[in-house]
């Protein structure tokens, strides 16, 4: 994937879980402003990653349900996902280079 793709409770487990390549969702909300400050960071990393990693967004606010299931309490969280179990989580806006050491260190 070259862009951050839309997940939601629905396909949760599809698109992260039973992903064959690492995920990295981003529990995010429209109303939060470094969430959105994250986006266009998330968008150039979707392109730098495409063949390792997928990230992929869900709005906390439509999808309460997965949001609830990770504990997620404060926005924008990041949580890396690995065969299906989270392996990662980065909250609080983070500024690039930092993201890529993260990402980095998880995927080798």
């Amino acid at each position: 994937m070259s862009k951050p793709i839309a997940v939601t409770d629905a396909d949760f487990e599809e698109k992260v879980l039973k992903s064959k390549t690492p995920v990295m969702v981003d529990f995010w909300a429209a109303w939060c402003r470094p969430c959105l400050m994250a986006a266009p960071v998330l968008e150039e990393l979707a392109k730098e990653y495409a063949d390792k990693l997928t990230i992929a967004k869900l709005d906390v606010d439509q999808n309460a349900k997965t949001a609830a299931q990770y504990g997620i309490m404060a926005i924008p969280n990041l949580i890396i996902f690995k065969d299906g179990k989270p392996i990662s989580q980065i909250v609080g806006y983070k500024p690039k280079e930092e993201l890529k050491r993260s990402l980095e260190t998880v995927l080798g």
